[in-house]
């Protein structure tokens, strides 16, 4: 398995024996509005540009649509004809925009040689949750590869843990900026605490943190995690944090 992280939630993924991109967030840095009045977003620019983000991907696995996840820009330069794995709430939203190749997950698909399943997130607790409305996560396998949870954009809660217990990942990828949402700045996105609890509920497996110093709700740095995961004893090899650009390899399992 291959995944290079672009930006935000944005990864190039090779897994299965298919090439695939995650929540394109493709616009050019402080192009679109401020979520907090602190600034524009991105805050950061691509590493490559957009046309290199989509070239060769064969399809788009979105969690759902919020504007730091297809944007814009991705709408516009996406193919109106590439298959989109999502969740069949934004279906409406997405065909709206022109999208023919629509193939909502509802509880599992297949892609190529790879298997996807849907499972919950809670983007945030509580009140909040009307303003965030619903997300999804996934877990993917393949025959030789890691069994990955993309847990998306969710705050660590009780489903979080059934579902590794269920699924038993090699590798999870979290959204790891601790997100904060309106007056109240309620929490929408993990934060350093909640992914080092992860790490350590799941020791067998690997932590690649995402979703980090793109937007200007984040409350969580890059070194604020590390710093985390070094003092909690938690070995860097076991809870990675890629720059934009970076590419992290996982090696293939006997699965």
């Amino acid at each position: 398995m291959e995944l290079r992280l672009l930006r935000n939630a944005t990864m190039r993924i090779r897994y299965g024996g298919s090439l695939f991109l995650t929540d394109p967030l493709l616009a050019p840095k402080l192009s679109m509005k401020s979520y907090t009045g602190r600034s524009p977003n991105p805050l950061v620019d691509l590493p490559i540009s957009p046309e290199e983000a989509l070239a060769g991907a064969e399809m788009l696995l979105l969690s759902h649509i919020h504007s730091d996840h297809f944007d814009g820009t991705a709408q516009r330069l996406v193919p109106k004809s590439m298959p989109i794995h999502c969740q069949s709430a934004d279906l409406g939203r997405l065909a709206e925009l022109g999208f023919s190749d629509l193939r909502p997950v509802e509880t599992e698909a297949t892609f190529g040689a790879m298997r996807i399943v849907r499972v919950p997130g809670s983007h945030g607790l509580g009140a909040v949750l009307e303003d965030m409305g619903t997300v999804s996560g996934y877990v993917l396998s393949s025959p030789g590869e890691p069994t990955v949870y993309w847990a998306s954009d969710t705050v660590l809660y009780d489903e979080v843990y059934r579902i590794v217990d269920r699924h038993h990942p090699d590798l999870i990828v979290t959204h790891s900026s601790g997100a904060v949402w309106g007056e109240r700045r309620d929490l929408i996105l993990m934060d350093a605490a909640q992914t080092i609890d992860v790490a350590r509920y799941a020791p067998e497996a690997t932590v690649i943190a995402v979703h980090l110093e793109a937007l200007d709700h984040g409350t969580v740095t890059r070194a604020d995690l590390a710093r985390a995961r070094d003092e909690a004893g938690i070995d860097a090899a076991r809870l990675l944090i890629p720059r934009d650009g970076e590419t992290v390899y996982i090696p293939a399992t006997a699965r």
